[in-house]
């Protein structure tokens, strides 16, 4: 049996104290040494010009322990930020002591957004760097020379708003290996200030571990605050320091500080070291400044009074939402509503898998309005699916038929709220579709701000939906405070501060000028605009800027000061020469890529697609068109890292090691093993096979439930007529902990004007193992506390986690085990993708058992325990091949129906035939109480029962 030590990459954001340091009083330095030191680690304010002993990695006595057969020997992680562009480099030093070969897997996670821009790694003396080449070269190159047990690719994650980039290498005995990795991103100011997160996953103990955040800012530092994400385990670590332009942040815990606990292995160094900061803003047109042939000019101005504003709230009120989202989503849209301004105009639009509006035109925020909305609001009732493309359209289309009856401000802002936690299961699912919709209905004075909540939402699509149509998306998680959040997010852009403003560089040095900016500039954010200048074509740059603030236009000027920039740059050893160009590359390739995707012709994409290509080449960066090719000298060993499909299949953003196994291993996370420094068993690819048990309990199509009752050897069917996005319950087991919840999708369109439901997401819960386990027709999702993995349905796979065994056959099942002899089993059912109504769905099938509690209930769940019926007096149906007959059951005379079912688990395609007894009108009276009593708010609720 091959094994592999896999540690899951733990992502957490903790909502925690942090401090703030304000510059007053803090004098300039020259050198970092003189830097003024303030509160090492310790998460609170420290008073001005006091210094600490810094903490010091290694200290004597200190040992590591000497079972790992892989020793992570260092751990490096160094951000330099010079105006606002950030390079990040992450290094890391292993040593295998096993007396066995050893897989050892580098896989870092990196926000999206950013690009790589070089990676290299040294394996046992031989050394690999890398080059940057259009996609399809990378790949013939990468054919013509595989690297023998190595690989190496980036893989994006849909859950935490990250790209992993991995390469793994198998290592002899030992063999040293040496990992290092550079990114580079741009920071954009958000809520009044600039965020830089590092993922801290080394995975174990590293012997160093040294994290370094150099920030250079010619406009000189306002405030530097990083808040306590580690829950105070690391208190008295970091060390900050600065000063009036310059700042550093370190973090070096030894390794006594890195343990869990006293004596404990495993590390505590798992989640995100934050960084923030915001910079000094002189009353003018913002900073310009001009370097090495390129400038950026950065414009976020203050003091402004707000501009009267026409805002459209679209809340998503589907069935996901029901419960503590949507009670804080009231509760901040009543803040909210109280913070508008009389000379504001509103209107809400609230949406499920219909669309309603408050009101159908735009309002003023008067007391009485906003106190009518408010009621309005507290009266919703979260139910049915998501249907994002006719509530954006509809909110459009109130602000564009307000525009052209003349009923707007010429001087306001108008700018739409979409607050949803799901993607779209009614009406257009098609996201691509549902951009471009918007993209052609929605004008250009009409700003979109999206705030996703929860996992579940697809973050990537709201980005794309706001930054398309000037505006910005955020992201809050489900352990986040709904309503502090969306207040926060509102409080960000629900302020315009200046209409059209316009840059224009009256000079012929200017060229490729590129930007990242709306027409309207909100409080709290920044425009950045970036480009080539000539110096041989004048000494000076000139900007004019133009824009309209509340009743007056303004017209701002400001010339770059370039001297004193090249001398202050010159002096620091950390600062990036190349920060100008770098910016100015960054923000074109994102503006070209995004024009790239709404090109109007396939010659217009084309052109563009060659400009990206180029710029991708000549700056050295992986973007969608290029891929990172990795050899050794020779050129006789290959590795290749480009975008290929999602692969979820083990653990993301980790160091972790072992033995050779198959590539579809799965993440060992879920696998403990008996002393924390031995390397955790993992099953190979190979799945369960066995036989079907003849008699189960099933779930299948839309839906259709059959249950077998074995006592009486004769299956009863009904079915469930709901809406797409209720949860029902199947199985609830309080006193076991046991849960299997399902929730409905729905088709693409009525048939037959009936809209039907499939199960689109099955939930397991085993409680005592504290185990989740969600199953999509996109992805299976292992959760385990506060860790996560997801596995693709491309995978085939086995996973054990103590008494819980999930086994995955590729494109087809999974099964789910507990303590070897309870069983469930879900199989795919895949469609074809144009059909006009079907969608993919989930079916269920349950043994019957006696392993369940008196307590258990549920659709499925009543009936492990075997009610008594008796079917009598067959006779002749309406329809000829459907006799009826009488059944009583639980004090109820029902008549039922003989008909066909079907079983898929032997026949996936055509299913096999199974006869059963059908109650109508959703099985009442054979279910106990009404199909509606099994509704549940969230995937993992146990039934709560009169």
């Amino acid at each position: 049996m091959s094994r592999l030590t896999c540690l899951l990459v733990c992502f957490f954001v903790s909502v925690t104290r942090g401090f703030e340091i304000p510059t007053s009083g803090l004098p300039e330095f020259a050198e970092y040494g003189d830097l003024v030191e303030l509160a090492p680690g310790k998460f609170q304010f420290a008073p001005e010009k006091q210094r600490f002993q810094r903490s010091v990695s290694g200290e004597s006595g200190e040992t590591m322990d000497d079972v790992d057969q892989v020793t992570l020997y260092s751990y490096k992680v160094q951000s330099t930020i010079t105006s606002r562009m950030a390079n990040t480099f992450i290094q890391t030093k292993v040593v295998n002591n096993s007396p066995r070969p050893q897989n050892v897997v580098f896989d870092v996670q990196i926000p999206k957004g950013a690009f790589i821009s070089n990676f290299s790694m040294t394996v046992d003396g031989t050394t690999f760097t890398s080059s940057i080449k259009e996609k399809t070269v990378g790949r013939a190159l990468y054919s013509q020379a595989r690297a023998k047990g190595k690989t190496a690719g980036l893989v994006r994650s849909r859950a935490l708003d990250m790209e992993n980039f991995k390469t793994e290498v198998n290592v002899l005995p030992g063999a040293k290996v040496q990992f290092e990795l550079h990114y580079q991103e741009v920071k954009w100011r958000k809520l009044g200030s600039y965020e830089h997160r590092l993922h801290l996953q080394p995975g174990r103990l590293a012997k160093h571990l040294e994290v370094d955040v150099w920030i250079i800012e010619p406009q000189g530092i306002k405030f530097l605050h990083v808040p306590d994400t580690f829950d105070g385990h690391f208190d008295g670590v970091p060390v900050l320091s600065k000063g009036q332009q310059k700042a550093h942040v370190s973090f070096k815990p030894t390794v006594a500080q890195q343990r869990k606990c006293f004596n404990c292995s495993e590390t505590a160094v798992d989640g995100e070291l934050v960084v923030m900061y915001d910079v000094n803003r002189e009353e003018k047109a913002g900073e310009l400044e001009v370097f090495n042939g390129y400038f950026v000019h950065f414009f976020a101005p203050n003091n402004l009074d707000p501009i009267p504003k026409n805002i459209l709230f679209v809340i998503d009120v589907s069935g996901s939402m029901w419960g503590i989202k949507m009670k804080q989503t009231v509760e901040a849209m009543k803040t909210i509503l109280d913070d508008l301004r009389a000379e504001d105009k509103f209107s809400v639009v609230d949406f499920n898998h219909n669309v309603r509006t408050w009101r159908h035109d735009l309002v003023s925020a008067t007391k009485s309005q906003t106190a009518d909305a408010k009621k309005y609001i507290e009266k919703i009732q979260p139910s049915g699916g998501t249907n994002i493309n006719e509530a954006l359209l509809r909110a459009i289309f109130i602000l564009n038929e307000a525009n052209n009856l003349g009923l707007l401000d010429p001087e306001s802002v108008s700018l739409i709220i979409l607050v949803s936690d799901g993607d779209p299961t009614v009406g257009e699912l098609k996201l691509s579709k549902i951009q471009k919709n918007v993209k052609q209905n929605i004008r250009d004075n009409i700003s979109l701000f999206s705030l996703g909540i929860g996992f579940d939402v697809d973050y990537d699509f709201l980005k794309r939906l706001s930054n398309e149509n000037r505006g910005i998306a955020q992201r809050i998680y489900g352990n986040q405070d709904t309503s502090a959040q969306l207040k926060k997010f509102y409080n960000q852009v629900s302020t315009p501060l200046l209409r059209n403003v316009q840059f224009n560089y009256p000079h012929t040095s200017v060229s490729d000028v590129t930007q990242n900016s709306f027409h309207n500039y909100f409080g709290g954010s920044e425009i950045v605009v970036a480009g080539k200048f000539d110096p041989e074509k004048a000494e000076q740059l000139q900007s004019i800027i133009t824009a309209t603030a509340a009743n007056t236009e303004l017209v701002l000027e400001t010339l770059a000061e370039m001297d004193d920039l090249e001398e202050f740059l010159s002096k620091d050893k950390h600062a990036d020469p190349d920060f100008t160009k770098k910016l100015w590359a960054y923000l074109t390739i994102n503006q070209l890529l995004a024009e790239r995707s709404l090109a109007p012709t396939a010659a217009a994409k084309r052109k563009i697609t060659k400009t990206i290509l180029q710029m991708s080449l000549e700056h050295h960066m992986v973007t969608p068109l290029t891929a990172m090719v990795i050899e050794n000298e020779a050129g006789d060993e290959r590795m290749l890292a480009d975008s290929p499909p999602q692969d979820h299949s083990c653990c993301s953003g980790a160091l972790y090691y072992g033995s050779k196994v198959a590539p579809s291993s799965v993440p060992s996370w879920v696998n403990p093993s008996p002393t924390p420094v031995i390397p955790m068993p993992v099953l190979g690819a190979q799945v369960l096979e066995a036989t079907p048990p003849p008699h189960v309990m099933r779930v299948e199509n839309d839906p259709h439930f059959i249950i077998y009752l074995p006592k009486n050897e004769k299956n009863v069917c009904f079915n469930i007529d709901s809406e797409p996005g209720k949860i029902l319950n199947l199985v609830s087991d309080p006193e076991l902990g046991i849960l299997v919840n399902g929730q409905l999708t729905g088709a693409k369109k009525p048939k037959n004007e009936k809209l039907r439901t499939y199960f689109g997401k099955l939930g397991f819960y085993f409680q005592s193992e504290d185990m989740k386990i969600e199953i999509s027709t996109e992805t299976i999702t292992l959760s385990r506390g506060s860790r996560t993995s997801i596995l693709s349905w491309l995978d085939t796979a086995r996973v054990i986690n103590q008494r819980v065994l999930v086994s995955v056959k590729k494109e087809q099942t999974v099964t789910v085990t507990l303590n070897k002899d309870l069983s469930f089993s879900v199989l795919l059912h895949r469609v074809w993708k144009k059909h006009p109504i079907n969608v993919d769905f989930l079916g269920i099938y349950i043994p019957p058992t006696n392993k369940f509690s008196p307590k258990a209930h549920g659709l499925i769940g009543q009936f492990m325990h075997e009610p008594k019926i008796r079917i009598f007096n067959e006779r002749p149906g309406k329809d000829p091949e459907k006799p009826e007959a009488s059944m009583e059951v639980k004090g109820h005379r029902l008549i039922v129906t003989r008909g066909l079912q079907k079983d898929y688990r032997t026949d996936r395609v055509f299913g096999t035939e199974v006869s059963c007894w059908f109650v109508h009108n959703s099985g009442k009276g054979f279910i106990d109480g009404h199909y509606k009593d099994y509704f549940v708010p969230q995937l993992y609720s146990f039934l709560q029962r009169p």
